[in-house]
């Protein structure tokens, strides 16, 4: 019986190592297969969405949320699913990556400004003989001259100019030159209040009657987008004399306006220039001598 008992056990046991066998061949031959293959998607969910390409069972899982996690997660990124080309959100970034370049831009230009009326000084009672490159060639002595400007009536000793030099040292030795004569008349040379501006070539005065327009107009800058056009000719009518034309300009872009004014007489474009720093509305006007006339408006006529 004994005999019996043990060829019993190594039957049970043989069979047990066959078993264990085919479950590892099973397991062996499981994890070779993809899950999300056709054969063992549910046809009920086949039918309900459209088929996608399998992936491999070892495949990364690829989490789009993750991106910029370095910067502070999903929530702090540009990355998120909302902001696509178009969206609201995108068109608010990019406005106000707009309004930044646009401030950046306008504190350049002021600063540039600024820095250029440093370097100018105003020149007055000029005798109608003094040519702007005469006048040049004699301040050339104080410092490197960038730019003259000669304006006023030719035929009167109300005549100024304005001289800009490549730096601040060039002007306050120019203030020196103050009392000295040019021609017939000794000059009065101060510290400019504005700067020499460039202008398009185009638009410089052609004939005879424009060169004429120029001497009795200037140009005005950082006015209230509040003021009207007859605020501004209300404002120099009561400190200068009449306002013959008048041109108000502005756009949605900018903070302030800009003004083109024509007097009758040009010794009231040059009281005018006095009122350079002047409240008008809520802002300091900036007056300087204007370089072209003021253009009348061109009527457009519909087509039919």
């Amino acid at each position: 019986m004994a005999a019996v008992a043990d060829g019993s056990a190594s039957a049970a046991a043989a069979k047990e190592v066959e078993y264990q066998a085919g479950v590892q061949k099973l397991v062996d031959l499981l994890s070779k297969l993809n899950p999300a293959a056709k054969e063992f998607v549910p046809s009920s969910a086949a039918s309900a969405s459209p088929p996608k390409k399998a992936l491999s069972a070892d495949a990364p899982v690829f989490d789009y949320r993750s991106i910029g996690a370095g910067n502070g997660g999903a929530k702090d990124s540009a990355t998120d699913a909302s902001f696509y080309i178009g969206s609201p959100q995108r068109r608010r970034w990019n406005g106000y990556l707009n309004q930044g370049r646009r401030r950046a831009n306008d504190r350049a230009r002021r600063t540039e400004r600024e820095d250029s009326i440093r370097r100018t000084v105003y020149v007055s009672e000029l005798d109608h003989t003094v040519t702007e490159e005469r006048l040049a060639d004699i301040f050339a002595t104080c410092g490197q001259v960038v730019d003259c400007r000669i304006c006023g009536d030719p035929h009167s000793v109300l005549r100024f100019a304005f001289i800009e030099f490549s730096d601040e040292e060039g002007a306050r030795t120019a203030l020196n030159l103050g009392g000295t004569i040019f021609g017939f008349y000794p000059v009065r040379v101060l510290p400019s209040k504005t700067a020499i501006l460039p202008v398009n070539p185009k638009f410089l005065p052609r004939t005879e009657d424009e060169k004429e327009m120029v001497m009795r107009t200037v140009y005005c800058t950082n006015i209230d987008k509040m003021v009207t056009q007859l605020d501004v000719k209300n404002f120099f009518e009561g400190l200068c004399g009449e306002v013959s034309r008048l041109r108000l300009l502005g756009d949605n872009v900018h903070s302030t306006r800009i003004a083109f004014v024509e007097f009758v007489h040009a010794e009231c474009a040059i009281m005018a220039l006095n009122c350079s720093g002047m409240i008008l509305g809520t802002l300091p006007v900036r007056v300087s001598p204007s370089k072209t006339p003021v253009k009348p408006r061109v009527n457009r006529v519909g087509s039919n």
